[in-house]
């Protein structure tokens, strides 16, 4: 076994894993898991620059995570980070930051590579489940971005396309800087359309009419699961491997854009960094259903963050 600390920086989120892997066996046992909405990714989609607060943010995750990782003994730490810096200007300045407080660099990933690490944390333990048809088509909907991943034991077609909830709620539903509450029709339709003409650029790469098994990641995904599973409090044993059929998501899709932000922070699962993008997410999810005819999604718990530590063992 060795002992890893995975660290994925996304735009809404910044989480850690530390486990135990072995790669012989493809057994990986957690020690711990956490998340801390940092936004890393706030106004990058208008000013193309990290804001200062969302670095400071993001700097004290990290000063955490430093903590834990020193307290647990992990070997090994690979620091992923993902659509906001791969976008931003001043990403030189996220840069410095992490490596001064976790003394590693972190890694602006592609979008083909995060699409890989999705894909192995998602599939390594659902390879094991027979009833399962394959191709699997992993889906990984960030807050700037959306991955896609056709394959069977392996990566067939990737392709990662820059729509997310932080990017479509901050292009289609804020109105001088305020989310509007709850959205116009037009504004559902316009973040529509656009996620759709996204869906057609992921077409064009990835087989998605050849997916058999649809498996969904990433915060979005796993809010909508609980919400659709009538969670008091958020579960991540009953949300792992879930199926949440298209009906559920419709349903929950349709409610989230309808209520108001006192609605949404009311519902009992909801993360308070999720409240005003859960919309924006739960669309994407419906729209990606629809066009692959999914009759339900499966839900994974395990995604990009294990697939970097099974990459760092």
């Amino acid at each position: 076994m060795t002992r890893v600390a995975g660290i994925d920086c996304g735009t809404n989120s910044i989480r850690l894993l530390v486990a135990d892997c072995d790669p012989a066996t493809g057994e990986l046992v957690e020690l711990d898991r956490r998340m801390i909405i940092v936004r890393l990714g706030q106004g990058v989609d208008k000013t193309g620059r990290l804001a200062p607060e969302a670095l400071e943010r993001t700097f004290a995750a990290c000063r955490e995570y430093a903590a834990v990782i020193k307290e647990l003994g992990a070997e090994k730490i690979r620091f992923v980070a993902t659509s906001a810096s791969r976008d931003a200007e001043n990403r030189d300045e996220f840069v410095q930051g992490v490596l001064d407080i976790l003394g590693v660099e972190p890694e602006v990933i592609s979008g083909d590579q995060e699409a890989e690490f999705s894909f192995t944390g998602a599939t390594k333990e659902l390879a094991a489940h027979d009833h399962l048809e394959r191709p699997f088509l992993v889906v990984d909907i960030g807050g700037g971005s959306t991955e896609f991943v056709v394959g069977e034991e392996h990566v067939r077609a990737a392709r990662s396309v820059d729509v997310g909830c932080v990017r479509m709620t901050e292009r289609h539903l804020v109105v001088d800087g305020v989310v509007t509450d709850p959205p116009t029709e037009a504004q559902i339709a316009a973040m529509r359309a656009d996620i759709e003409a996204a869906l057609d650029l992921a077409a064009e790469t990835v087989p998605l009419g050849e997916a058999r098994t649809l498996v969904g990641l990433a915060g979005s995904v796993t809010t909508v699961a609980a919400i659709a599973l009538g969670l008091a409090e958020y579960d991540w044993s009953a949300i792992h491997h879930s199926r949440i059929s298209y009906e559920q998501v419709r349903e929950i899709s349709e409610r989230m854009l309808t209520a108001t932000h006192a609605e949404r922070a009311a519902i009992p699962v909801m993360h308070p960094g999720r409240v005003d993008v859960i919309g924006a997410g739960a669309l994407v999810l419906l729209a990606i259903m629809e066009r692959i005819g999914a009759s339900e999604v499966v839900v994974s718990e395990h995604d990009i963050l294990d697939g970097i530590a099974w990459s760092a063992a």
